[in-house]
């Protein structure tokens, strides 16, 4: 290969090129999964047929057939008002982006219930490489806990993940939520168990 005749692209052109953030290239190189050259200086650039190779073998999906996925949630069908909310502020957000061909997913499922059909389909589709960005009105419209490991999941599998409302808690706020969260889940829980005695014991009359 003669590197001297290709073509040679700054990390922010090769930022554009594969459609992911500088950051997302900067960890790459890190990780060497994308390893870039350097310049005297220590400036990161790559050659045009690396870039080719990267996304001719890396991905199973070619990275233009990548979907977009906007992912809207509410925990039960009283929140619809929500919903819709949720869904005009993600669209809103893509506009301002110019992104297109973004896929709208609306769930109603508890944010600690792991078993909801969509959220498995995009996890497993995260895990095939055919999603390349995820968007969230909030970090909790997609789980409630453990969402540090869906980060690692996306970095991972080079999903990028775009929070619209990312405002940072306190440790001491954080604490409460994850409590009041728990509370009331758990109380949701005893609530149909005692609707279940009943039923039975009416069952059983």
């Amino acid at each position: 290969m003669n590197n001297i005749l290709e073509k040679i692209y700054t990390v922010a052109e090769a930022a554009k090129i594969m459609r992911r953030t500088v950051k997302c290239l900067q960890l790459w190189d890190a990780k060497n999964i994308l390893k870039a050259h350097r310049t005297q200086t220590n400036r990161r650039y790559y050659f045009q047929s690396q870039l080719d190779e990267f996304l001719n073998k890396k991905y199973n999906t070619p990275i233009e057939n990548k979907i977009s996925i906007a992912y809207c949630r509410v925990s039960s069908y009283s929140q619809k008002l929500d919903l819709k909310n949720q869904r005009r502020i993600l669209e809103e957000f893509c506009i301002t982006k110019g992104w297109s061909n973004v896929k709208f997913v609306e769930e109603i499922g508890g944010g600690l219930n792991f078993k909801r059909k969509e959220f498995y389909n995009i996890i497993n589709d995260i895990i095939s490489d055919k999603v390349d960005k995820i968007i969230l009105a909030h970090k909790d419209r997609f789980c409630r806990f453990g969402f540090e490991l869906i980060e690692k999941l996306c970095e991972d599998h080079s999903c990028e993940l775009h929070i619209i409302d990312s405002q940072s808690l306190s440790p001491q706020e954080e604490v409460v939520k994850d409590l009041m969260t728990i509370i009331h889940c758990f109380s949701s829980r005893l609530y149909g168990l005692r609707n279940y005695k009943k039923s039975l014991q009416l069952a059983l009359k």
